[in-house]
């Protein structure tokens, strides 16, 4: 699902971002590789980020997005969100991809709940510089089954943050995105925005062993690459996040790792290479409560369960 960083960072230098090839991070067949520091990523990726940030503030009726509130990872994206019912003084909560997660990618089936962690995430402000290292006390949800999400919990409060750094989470949407909806993408590993919209949605979306329902396709403009998996899908005139962008399909093959395959309900399948997708979030909200606390068995909640 993911087209090797280093090989990435290799094509941003020589083509120039905005020639970058169409592909999300995603799973690799033998669990995380090793990524350049964030910091040390080079000036075209940073000039990109700058030109991108100035179309969004020519954009009509629709917000500009910036970085405020998102995060790096070692190997990924991610960003600070709260739920809808979210209070200030609740622990923190940071949304990246199931297969983005320390200890390598859940099997098919497995879902992961209230595991211990001590992963770290860059903070970053509207600007994308790094800020503040949040840290994370457990793994509070994360699978690869029907979608591809994973939410820590971090020691410090949403008040904290905002506190200390005067940054305010993102909020998760807690209803369905529709077709049409302008999107950013926006990455805390690369510090840097794609915009575009959601083209459709995918019946089933299948990849290598994996297969994701109702899974978010954009236009062809968010051309996503290695190290953007995890990013928060913004919805462009709420600010609310719709999605979580996890991969693409890089050579045209059919569903295999890195190159993701669509199916519908009757079984035909399609192929879209250069084509990128996120996983629906609004599903979240349902299944968290008071104090920020997982509750699989709460009503309205349809996460997978273990």
């Amino acid at each position: 699902m993911r087209k090797p960083l280093a090989a990435a960072l290799l094509a941003l230098a020589l083509a120039g971002a905005g020639a970058a090839p169409a592909v999300a991070a995603g799973p690799a067949a033998t669990g995380p590789e090793p990524v350049a520091d964030p910091d040390t990523i080079t000036s075209v990726v940073h000039d990109a980020v700058t030109s991108t940030t100035a179309n969004l503030s020519q954009g009509g009726s629709v917000q500009a997005v910036n970085f405020a509130g998102t995060v790096s990872l070692s190997n990924c994206s991610g960003s600070v969100v709260r739920m809808p019912g979210s209070q200030d003084d609740d622990p923190a909560l940071v949304l990246t991809n199931g297969h983005c997660l320390e200890s390598g990618f859940p099997s098919p089936g497995q879902v992961i709940v209230d595991r211990a962690s001590t992963r770290s995430f860059g903070l970053l402000n509207s600007a994308g510089t790094r800020v503040a290292t949040l840290r994370a006390s457990k793994i509070a949800y994360a699978t690869m089954t029907d979608t591809d999400a994973a939410v820590y919990q971090l020691t410090r409060t949403y008040a904290q943050i905002k506190s200390s750094y005067g940054i305010d989470a993102l909020t998760l949407q807690d209803t369905r995105p529709a077709a049409g909806t302008a999107i950013s993408v926006v990455s805390g590993y690369w510090k840097r925005i794609y915009t575009c919209s959601v083209d459709g949605f995918v019946y089933r979306l299948k990849e290598g062993d994996w297969t994701w329902k109702d899974s978010v396709r954009y236009t062809s403009a968010c051309n996503t690459i290695g190290g953007t998996s995890g990013s928060p899908v913004v919805d462009r005139a709420t600010g609310k996040v719709v999605a979580v962008n996890n991969t693409g399909n890089e050579d045209g093959e059919r569903c295999t790792v890195n190159n993701p395959c669509e199916v519908d309900a009757s079984g035909t399948v399609t192929v879209r290479q250069g084509i990128n997708y996120a996983q629906q979030t609004y599903l979240f909200p349902a299944c968290f409560g008071v104090g920020n606390k997982l509750d699989l068995s709460a009503s309205g909640c349809a996460l997978p369960k273990p």
